[in-house]
């Protein structure tokens, strides 16, 4: 246990070092969260929906604020992974994925919360309409915040399974930019679920990608009802623990199949 929690501080305070990356990251996503409050704006002012207007502002925050936990990809393993050099991490007297799992958790959990933070003080103070609403209510918080960690979890096994199909591949693009596109698109980040059909949402809802972040808004903006939050908890916890699963058989196959060339 100890190697896993070293190579957490380890990845945790390389991923400080970007401070000027975190500036533009910040800057950035402010700007993309106000242009998308305005659009949503403008749509409501056509055709109102079900879903309170607040509520959209707070998702559209939160989506922005953790955006950095969904695109996040550990560029050291890609490179091990390219020039071969991942032979020196099989010589570690410890399982190689649980290695990189927590490297990817860590890198991911620091530059959202490097990124979050700043940005939803900033949207707490924003004129009414425009800003992050507080929760539904102090359970609404705790369950937002246990979502936000399963949904952590989920996707650095995401991620995880992403690279298990590198090291087949040597090459990253294909795989991270299917994968990339999927999050955006079923997490939320392009278009609220819960503006979706009815019938759409019943599928979408039960994807891995939902459990991001989706879950976590939901429940943090009363969304969801309180005695649906057990049921949203499980699925969430269910997928993590299949992905994590398929991720270990993935890697370890990869392992007793590895070629190595160069010198």
């Amino acid at each position: 246990m100890k190697a896993y929690l070293s190579a957490f501080r380890m990845r945790r305070r390389l991923e400080v070092q970007y401070r000027g990356a975190v500036l533009g990251g910040i800057i950035c996503q402010m700007f993309f969260g106000l242009v998308l409050i305005a659009v949503y704006k403008a749509l409501y002012a056509g055709k109102p929906q079900s879903m309170p207007f607040s509520h959209i502002a707070s998702y559209v925050w939160l989506q922005q604020a953790f955006f950095r936990m969904l695109l996040a990809s550990d560029p050291d393993l890609l490179d091990k992974i390219r020039t071969g050099s991942i032979a020196y991490d099989l010589c570690r007297p410890l399982n190689l994925y649980g290695f990189y799992y927590v490297r990817i958790v860590a890198q991911k959990l620091t530059g959202s919360l490097m990124r979050g933070v700043p940005m939803l003080v900033f949207a707490l103070i924003l004129p009414e309409g425009w800003g992050l609403s507080m929760p539904a209510s102090p359970a609404g918080l705790c369950l937002g915040l246990a979502g936000l960690m399963l949904g952590l979890l989920c996707v650095s096994a995401l991620e995880n399974i992403t690279m298990g199909f590198t090291m087949r591949t040597l090459d990253s693009r294909g795989m991270q930019g299917l994968l990339n596109l999927l999050m955006m698109t079923f997490s939320g980040n392009i278009l609220p679920l819960t503006l979706f059909p009815d019938s759409w949402q019943h599928v979408i809802t039960l994807l891995p990608y939902a459990q991001l972040l989706d879950t976590p808004i939901r429940l943090y903006t009363g969304e969801a009802l309180p005695a649906e939050a057990p049921r949203m908890l499980l699925i969430q916890l269910c997928w993590t623990l299949l992905l994590t699963a398929l991720g270990i058989l993935f890697w370890q196959r990869n392992q007793r199949r590895i070629e190595i060339q160069g010198g």
